[in-house]
């Protein structure tokens, strides 16, 4: 029987490592859903998408795809958003994600799969997404690769 290529997971060479071990959790459930893709600028100031949209509606609860703690909570230019620091190179955050009354406050930690907030109204969507956009070291990268292996071929025979 001949050899069959073996397919293995590997983290992405942008990748700062995360508190968890594993891939990180969709934010509004399984599966993934991306209806933007991330397309990094040519220049650091030029436009360009610095994230990924999720299909998502107000109200839709947001869990917390990975552990960290709460950098940021309030109102970017009239856009509710929530930033998780994930360790001393990566930070993931939300918009638009709305605290109900007592909710999170920057220094709050949170869990995997933790309820973060609400999907609110507004943001470069309107009321048909989340954004979410990862920094490692304050340049954004693709957040798929934290949701997604990148497979590695390896010679027939190694495995």
């Amino acid at each position: 029987m001949p050899a069959v290529p073996a397919v293995l997971a590997a983290p992405a060479p942008h990748a700062a490592p995360s508190r968890d071990s594993e891939f990180w959790r969709p934010p509004l459930g399984a599966p993934l859903r991306v209806s933007g893709p991330y397309r990094p600028p040519p220049t650091p100031y030029a436009s360009g998408h610095r994230g990924i949209d999720l299909p998502a509606a107000p109200g839709d609860p947001v869990d917390a795809p990975v552990a960290g703690t709460v950098s940021f909570v309030g109102k970017v230019a009239d856009r509710y958003v929530l930033s998780v620091r994930v360790n001393s190179r990566t930070v993931v955050s939300f918009e638009p994600v709305e605290q109900p009354a007592g909710g999170l406050a920057e220094g709050d930690e949170v869990v995997r799969g933790q309820s973060i907030g609400e999907v609110a109204q507004g943001g470069h969507c309107l009321a048909e997404c989340l954004h979410l956009g990862v920094r490692v070291d304050d340049e954004y990268v693709n957040p798929l690769q934290y949701f997604y292996a990148r497979p590695v071929l390896l010679p027939l025979g190694s495995g």
